[in-house]
């Protein structure tokens, strides 16, 4: 059992949970993400460690209340706990060690982001946080993200920071030149345009896809990908790709392959959690 110490709400829909999971806090590392399971017969969620306190023995995990079982996750309060988390998994960020980098985040993706940005200003990288969301309320990790270099912050309605896209932040950049490597993370339209706009400029694109993952180990291939025309495995090959050569077309149309049965579960626990109340 992860008991959980710390609730925080960052947006309206996202939540911060700060859970004890003392052995994978001691060797997680940037990039690395766990398999979320609420309790018994509870569905299997990949979620990625947004940071850690191996003082505490806990892990940061954000959730973004989407589904089912993202709704029951977020509803969780201080003291209750998660019956398991596996981890950490996947392949740690490969990580510069000198130069600027900019991490550009998209919703919670964001969260995501933070613990590369982190990683990147300790090994005296610059780095350049490009950061969104629809209006100022939607917008996340912003002050952790100053604390490792400078922020641009995006708004789509323009009542905080920039108006418009991180796409348009992340053009002028590239076009002001000196980019070393781009590391974004976001909703699959946001990277496959992060991915398109820095091809041209010739600058390193690395995201981390968000594809539907059951185990974690390779078993179940529900988390393949096309990378470079060629079949890996999110999970144990990623979850970070080169995103010059990953098939976004593909991983959006296999995002999608539940959406029915996802979308009746939630209408379901939703009925019940108003019955309860």
């Amino acid at each position: 059992m992860h008991p959980i110490v710390s609730k925080s709400q960052l947006s309206p829909n996202v939540t911060r949970l700060v859970v004890e999971a003392p052995r994978i806090a001691e060797i997680r590392q940037p990039g690395q993400f766990v398999i979320v399971r609420r309790g018994p017969g509870a569905e299997r969620i990949p979620l990625t460690i947004a940071d850690v306190d191996r003082a505490a023995g806990t892990i940061t995990l954000v959730i973004q209340a989407m589904g089912k079982s993202t709704h029951e996750l977020t509803a969780l309060q201080v003291g209750d706990a998660i019956t398991d988390i596996a981890g950490p998994l996947g392949n740690p960020t490969e990580l510069l060690d000198s130069g600027h980098a900019v991490c550009v985040g998209g919703g919670v993706g964001t969260a995501v982001v933070y613990p590369i940005a982190q990683a990147l200003a300790a090994r005296g990288v610059k780095v350049t946080s490009v950061i969104g969301g629809r209006s100022k309320e939607w917008v996340i990790y912003e002050d952790e993200l100053r604390a490792a270099g400078d922020v641009v912050v995006c708004t789509d309605d323009g009542s905080y920071g920039r108006h418009g896209f991180v796409t348009e932040a992340l053009k002028d950049l590239c076009e002001a030149g000196g980019i070393d490597e781009v590391f974004a993370v976001g909703p699959v339209p946001m990277m496959r345009a992060c991915s398109e706009l820095t091809r041209p400029y010739g600058v390193k694109t690395t995201v981390s896809l968000n594809a539907i993952m059951v185990d974690g180990t390779g078993m179940c291939g529900g988390c393949r990908v096309a990378i470079d025309a060629k079949t890996q495995y999110a999970c144990v090959d990623g979850p970070e790709f080169d995103g010059h050569k990953v098939d976004f077309r593909q991983l959006a149309d296999r995002l999608t392959t539940y959406r029915e049965f996802e979308q009746a579960a939630l209408e379901r626990w939703q009925a019940a959690h108003a019955e309860a109340h």
